[in-house]
């Protein structure tokens, strides 16, 4: 494929030959930016050029162009013992653009700025009950978090290109919440109410708002901030409310209409405990943070949406008897569960995130029980059960990330802003 390009570096000064040379400069742009963002360390311009097949000329008047739009910059060199002066290595920028990712959870708010390099540059949790408050209200304080997000971006001098918005729901086309049912919305749109609020700067090719179901916002950012080898896999969020990404060959699977991966909505219970979907004995109902609070005697207890999970684990830590049952029960239904999507879709790794996150040294043994009683291949074949990279935090970090990614793979929309 590098073959290929550096082929067609040379084209006629014909109109099509201008319109083939513009197409074939956004795509050297893209091909080196991926080399330098993927490279174990930080490459010389002389080692892209081998590594992408392109000549030094246009590997030289490529890097020229993404140094002058602030999306690559050089490092000092490396000490050297022979002779000969070091070549400086190309690493991504660290004051250009950068994405914010907003999230809306049943009782908190989030905003994090993540910058090209996928380094976290800000990240605010504010607690709010949002059941009780009308979509309106709820988005406006995200759009005042998103403001103050914004402001310490630009005092760091990124620009923020793009945002994601991950609500725990049913998102349809354009953005339109058709259902979140622990939040009480119904075909809410969110773009239409936040299109008041300049939340990003425009940047050909990438939106200024995508909105996306959390569960799904998480995933991606596992499949990038996670280990490697983690091609397919199961990310659960354990919130109030619980959902799933699925990552199959490295591509997230959103289903036919893009609803997929409601598992806190699979029954472990037929005729159990009534849920707020509608339907009776959800997983929700049994592994649910509000449910494992109450099983561990914190019902009502006034504890900020970001330290819930780790109050529990302090409890589980020490010993709390309470505690250690409620979090035993929440990991077997949640191991019923998770079994029967890894025997329809031959997963081998399932990752605990959101609020499960830090409760995965005490969720994970009850799962892998479950996992191995019920997993037809387990026993040649055992899952894999860990917790995610991103901790509590995936869904916004996930949604910024999304962001660069889409500036990394076509750093031409960029360049024509800053240009």
């Amino acid at each position: 494929m590098t073959a290929l390009w550096h082929c067609q570096e040379v084209t006629s000064p014909s109109t099509a030959g201008a319109v083939r040379q513009g197409s074939l400069r956004e795509l050297n742009l893209a091909v080196v930016l991926r080399r330098i963002a993927t490279a174990d360390r930080p490459p010389s311009r002389a080692e892209v050029a081998a590594g992408t097949g392109l000549t030094r000329a246009t590997i030289s008047a490529v890097v020229d162009d993404l140094i002058g739009g602030r999306l690559v910059a050089e490092a000092e060199p490396a000490p050297r013992t022979g002779a000969g002066r070091p070549a400086r290595g190309l690493v991504l920028a660290g004051d250009g653009p950068a994405g914010l990712g907003l999230e809306v959870n049943v009782d908190y708010l989030a905003a994090c700025v993540v910058d090209l390099a996928g380094t976290v540059r800000h990240h605010v949790v504010r607690r709010a009950d949002l059941r009780p408050v009308s979509p309106t209200d709820a988005l406006a304080r995200l759009a005042a978090l998103a403001a103050d997000a914004r402001a310490a971006a630009a005092g760091q001098g990124l620009t923020l290109a793009g945002a994601a918005l991950a609500v725990p729901g049913l998102v349809g086309a354009g953005g339109l919440v058709r259902l979140a049912p622990n939040l009480g919305w119904r075909d809410v749109d969110v773009p239409a109410l936040l299109a008041g609020h300049r939340l990003t700067e425009p940047v050909d090719g990438v939106p200024r708002l995508v909105v996306e179901n959390e569960a799904n916002l998480a995933a991606l950012g596992e499949l990038h901030a996670g280990p490697s080898g983690s091609a397919s896999f199961l990310h659960i969020s354990g919130e109030i409310g619980i959902g799933a990404g699925i990552v199959l060959d490295g591509r997230l699977y959103r289903g036919a209409r893009g609803w997929s991966g409601e598992i806190g909505h699979i029954p472990v219970h037929p005729e159990g405990r009534p849920c707020r979907c509608g339907g009776r004995g959800c997983l929700e109902r049994y592994a649910g943070q509000e449910v494992v609070l109450a099983a561990a005697g914190l019902a009502g207890a006034d504890l900020p949406a970001d330290t819930a999970a780790t109050r529990l684990a302090d409890l589980a830590r020490a010993g709390d008897p309470a505690t250690l049952a409620a979090l035993a029960d929440a990991g077997t239904a949640l191991g019923v569960a998770v079994a029967g999507v890894v025997n329809l879709l031959d997963l081998d790794t399932v990752v605990l995130g959101g609020g499960y996150a830090p409760l995965a040294p005490w969720l994970r043994p009850p799962v892998v029980a479950e996992l191995s009683r019920r997993v037809l291949t387990a026993a040649w074949s055992p899952v894999t059960v860990r917790p995610a990279a991103l901790g509590a935090r995936s869904a916004a970090v996930g949604g910024a990330a999304s962001v660069v990614r889409r500036i990394v793979d076509r750093p031409v929309g960029w360049l024509a802003r800053s240009g």
